[in-house]
């Protein structure tokens, strides 16, 4: 029997550890390397300060820690370390030594060292901004020529990297609090900001080197590379006092916030499987709008790969979406590919208009296929935008004429790749529909897909490495399979949901990528531990949504939405709650008030191996589980677990 870690996240080991710390008036965490949230109260200041190595072509070198020393007193701390990043050609080292003082001053110091020569797009501290805190906030930059610069942090999401006036840095200053003012310094590089909602990250991010300057750039064996990040508080800072902690996370729903639920579909499988009849079954209590397709017609053999997926969208009673990938010679692959469609009567609901040659569609491109195409599914709808993130979409700002749709793809992982940091994101893909939205003329927005690693990367300098013999592919991710990838996209749909995007496409039909596992089970079980022929949790969070299909999206607030999320649906009379747990710690959750007994299925460490195993029993059975309190209907859920709540309210609770 796998042990707990593994279902609620995919591993076996434990997750690192948080150390609580205080500086002054500040409270905060160390945890790998960095500090994390760093608040004066109920304020967040500062979501983070870290050392970050970025490879070639923009990857992550991990870092292995060592010699990790703490010394904390109830108001200051201070803390030492080393850092060890390699990776193929790169090895690098650096000390860290962190400072925090009574007077709320904290200074960070790395003092690196390149042990061989290697490439690098980056190196350095990267400090983050909170969106919520931030956004449309003052701020006073000085640069590194002594001027002065003042702005105000976006508000809606910059299209402009660096974010205008926070080029070439020493420092920068922002208020916290009436009276108090946070000041950054900066030294051994120049820094600048970027706008990271733009990758769905909840932060802007200030780091070096400057993105004006070429890159990837060499680094030489002995070269050393020393940096200093300083905060401190100007103003009168408030008496720290230890906080009461709330009585748990509470939910509350706004019934007269309402919008439709978008169509929801998934990707065919990358493995080129035909479904079985099992999982087609399955499949079907998804309700699923669509199942999406890439065609590229200048390769050979897509035709196969047309006429399996649409018989398994026949199967399913579900659309197409099909992703067109145009080349030079669109005129002639338009002609190929909707006698195709018209001959075989291939039920396509969306047409996706992509470049193979530009990141995002040319607006003359997408008036081209849908006058080539539309005569033969006039209810069809016609997408552009682009297959990768919403920041090429943002950037380029294209203007389509009779398109139906704007879309882009959405995944966590741009910049890191811990739990908690990808669940700070979740809030961040609402805020992309909104300015999608904006930017596409009040288009409709359709989301494809959403998967929780990238599925390529567009800044690639060199061709990526292979992985090694036994290693899991660069697209896949252990979570999926997990309690908390079953959080996360619950969590994901709720934001999208409440933004009232018109699709999401997620992740694929089966595989290591997909909802649920082939019979014949993972080709790398020891990596991917998933049960052959089972469903993966994130399944029943889509069986559960697919019940309400063409129904609506009551909007819901979490008093702790990094810990705590709910996605409230409604259908006719039916509403249903869904909550998730999505930290490691368990959780007294307080769900809004019902009108009797209602019942609860709970999704945990204890019943997750039934649910995967025999989700059909697993879902026939509701229990209950809510106890009373002063504040209301009450559930206790462990690490990582859901739970739905058939809700029976009366209007206006």
């Amino acid at each position: 029997m796998p042990n707990k870690n593994l279902f609620c996240y995919g591993l076996e080991g434990s997750l690192p550890s948080a150390q609580p710390l205080k500086a002054g008036p500040f409270s905060l965490v160390f945890e790998e390397g960095g500090l994390r949230y760093l608040r004066i109260g109920d304020r967040e200041v500062v979501r983070g300060i870290y050392a970050a190595v970025r490879d070639r072509n923009w990857g992550t070198v991990t870092p292995i820690f060592s010699g990790l020393k703490i010394h904390a007193e109830p108001e200051r701390f201070t803390i030492t370390f080393e850092a060890e990043h390699r990776q193929a050609e790169i090895d690098f080292w650096w000390k860290g030594q962190i400072e925090g003082s009574r007077d709320g001053t904290i200074r960070f110091s790395m003092d690196g060292l390149a042990r061989s020569t290697f490439l690098r797009s980056r190196i350095g501290f990267c400090v983050l901004h909170p969106v919520r805190e931030c956004a449309g906030t003052a701020f006073v930059v000085e640069r590194s020529d002594g001027s002065r610069v003042e702005g105000h942090f976006p508000t809606s999401i910059c299209c402009l990297q660096p974010v205008p006036g926070m080029e070439e840095m020493q420092s920068l200053s922002y208020p916290v609090l009436p009276g108090l003012t946070a000041r950054i310094q900066f030294s051994g590089d120049l820094f600048e900001t970027e706008d990271q909602r733009n990758w769905t990250d909840a932060s802007f991010k200030t780091f070096c080197t400057p993105l004006r300057l070429p890159y990837p750039v060499e680094v030489a064996q002995g070269t050393r590379i020393s940096q200093v990040v300083t905060l401190t508080l100007e103003g009168e800072a408030p008496v720290s006092r230890q906080s009461s902690s709330p009585a748990g996370v509470k939910i509350s729903l706004d019934l007269g916030v309402q919008s439709r639920l978008p169509q929801i579909g998934l990707c065919t499988s990358s493995d080129g499987e035909e479904l079985s009849e099992r999982e087609i079954g399955r499949l079907k209590l998804l309700h699923l709008s669509h199942l999406r397709v890439d065609v590229v017609p200048s390769e050979a053999g897509f035709e196969s790969t047309l006429a399996r997926v649409a018989a398994e969208a026949h199967a399913l009673g579900a659309g197409l979406e099909l992703a067109l990938f145009l080349s030079t010679e669109a005129r002639h692959e338009l002609r190929h590919v909707g006698e195709l469609v018209r001959t075989q009567r291939y039920p396509v609901r969306t047409w996706l208009i992509f470049s193979r040659d530009e990141w995002v569609t040319p607006p003359s491109l997408a008036t081209l296929a849908k006058e080539s195409l539309q005569h033969l599914m006039p209810e069809a709808r016609f997408g552009a935008g682009t297959n990768a993130h919403f920041c090429e979409l943002n950037s380029s700002r294209p203007v389509y004429a009779g398109i139906d749709l704007i879309c882009y793809s959405i995944h966590p992982q741009g910049h890191a790749f811990d739990n908690a940091s990808l669940v700070e994101t979740l809030e961040m893909q609402k805020e992309t529909v909104l300015n999608a939205r904006e930017l596409g003329g009040s288009l409709p927005v359709a989301i494809s897909p959403v998967t929780l690693k990238p599925r390529f990367n567009p800044y690639v300098t060199a061709p990526p490495p292979t992985p090694n013999p036994g290693e899991l592919p660069s697209e896949v991710d252990v979570r999926q399979m997990s309690l908390f990838g079953a959080g996360w996209t619950l969590g994901s749909f709720k934001y999208l949901a409440e933004a009232a995007a018109h699709s999401v496409t997620y992740f694929e039909t089966t595989g290591w990528r997909g909802v649920m596992e082939r019979a014949k089970g993972c080709v790398l079980p020891d990596q991917f531990r998933s049960v052959p022929g089972g469903v993966f949790p994130l399944y029943q969070v889509l069986a559960d949504v697919g019940e309400f299909a063409g129904g609506d999206c009551i909007v819901t607030r979490s008093s702790e939405p990094l810990q705590v999320e709910a996605l409230a649906l409604q259908k006719g009379s039916r509403k249903c709650l869904l909550v998730a747990n999505l930290s490691a710690q368990a959780q007294q959750v307080t769900v809004p008030d019902s009108s009797g007994t209602v019942p609860v299925r709970v999704l945990d460490e204890h019943t997750v191996a039934e649910a995967m195993e025999q989700p059909e029993a697993f879902r026939s059975r509701m229990g209950c589980r809510l106890d009373s309190s002063k504040e209301g209907p009450r559930l206790e859920l462990l690490p990582h677990a859901l739970a739905r709540i058939d809700l029976d309210m009366e209007e206006g609770r």
